[in-house]
């Protein structure tokens, strides 16, 4: 079997480590820094702890092997945080002058991103994910910016069609993977120019963790990306690194139970009267299902769905005994909330983003129902 070959826990649970050196542990713990032995010219791999770390090598290693199995050259980047990520994408590969694509549907946080690039000089056009709608408004743009599935809405579109349209007008393409995590979807084998994810979320899935990253083919691009993490400084820790490495080993695991729970969820809440606008890309009936199920190998671990007003909403989340009222997503411990209290999303005031954690599905599903049930009895 070559490596190519290995299966995804396999791949999970070996990426990234070093050779074995007798007496030496498998997972070499952190690398605490700042500056290394230099004698003679800075010729080596580490000089100081702001360009380069053992650790972060390592990580790095791990996750180019899980988002390109068995491909030489891919390149990755760790970063302090998933928007430090993104930032080092876009302001790496900007311009004033130039125009990039954006998602309406997308993380909150990309409207702040919004008026950075302009107050750069970089022209900000946008359109929702479903339908491929950004191709609307592509013409003449230099960067492509996909969320697939877009958070919290769970919209998906067809990157292999946008990528070709986009390479043929001559733009970069990066896709947000971030829900996904390449054991659900790999976007440079898609066509993608970068990956790019926040691995606080899923990746580490433990919820101590921020950290995320880019990874790419083309070398000068990398280097661009590598670069701008050098000028601001946007590091990871090396126990953020090493914590990280070490979540990797289970997320085959965590995925594949959060992805089988996250199903039966959506199964269980499309028969409720008191849900609405129900989504997830796993559901035969979901809009996005044609798309996800052509791209994706997982669906991923987030459900989304409306309830009657804010009040019902929030009184459900009350009732919750095994899920944590908390942001983010793709943790061990499921987590839900109702997203409008945050402001920065097209979302109805009874939306909820549901994570699925770890749980056995039958407790967090009977946990749900109850909620569900006392939320809607006001007596």
């Amino acid at each position: 079997m070559t490596d190519q070959e290995y299966g995804d826990g396999t791949r999970a649970v070996r990426a990234g480590l070093p050779e074995p050196v007798k007496y030496e542990p498998t997972l070499p713990g952190p690398v605490f820094a700042a500056h290394f032995h230099l004698p003679g010219e800075p010729t080596g791999p580490y000089t100081y702890g702001r360009d380069e770390n053992p650790t972060w090598t390592h990580l790095e290693r791990a996750i180019g092997e899980l988002e390109a199995p068995g491909e030489e050259g891919v390149e990755t980047l760790v970063f302090a945080s998933g928007m430090a990520a993104i930032s080092a994408v876009l302001f790496s590969q900007l311009k004033a002058g130039d125009a990039v694509v954006l998602p309406t549907d997308g993380y909150q946080a990309l409207p702040l991103l919004h008026e950075q690039l302009r107050a750069y000089g970089v022209e900000v056009r946008t359109a929702p994910t479903g339908g491929d709608a950004q191709l609307s408004v592509l013409d003449g743009a230099g960067l492509l910016w996909l969320e697939t599935p877009s958070n919290p809405g769970l919209d998906v579109c067809d990157v292999r069609r946008l990528v070709r349209e986009a390479h043929a007008a001559g733009a970069l393409v990066a896709v947000d993977n971030t829900l996904a995590t390449p054991l659900g979807q790999r976007p440079l084998a898609l066509g993608a120019d970068f990956s790019v994810a926040s691995d606080t979320k899923g990746m580490t899935g433990h919820g101590d963790v921020l950290l995320g990253h880019v990874s790419c083919r083309d070398p000068r691009r990398a280097a661009e990306v590598r670069r701008w993490r050098k000028i601001v400084g946007a590091i990871p820790g090396p126990m953020e690194a090493w914590l990280a490495h070490r979540s990797l080993a289970t997320l085959q695991l965590r995925i594949d139970r959060q992805c089988s729970t996250a199903l039966s969820l959506a199964r269980t809440l499309a028969e409720r009267k008191d849900v609405t606008g129900l989504r997830y890309p796993g559901l035969p009936d979901d809009p996005s299902h044609a798309v996800a199920a052509r791209q994706m190998r997982r669906f991923g671990p987030v459900v989304s769905f409306e309830l009657a007003d804010r009040e019902r909403a929030e009184r459900f989340l009350e009732g919750l005994r095994l899920v944590d009222d908390a942001t983010s997503f793709g943790g061990v411990r499921s987590t839900a909330e109702r997203r409008g209290r945050w402001g920065g999303d097209a979302v109805a005031e009874g939306f909820i983003r549901f994570s699925v954690g770890a749980e056995d599905p039958e407790d967090l599903i009977t946990d749900v129902l109850r909620a569900l049930d006392e939320a809607g009895n006001t007596d």
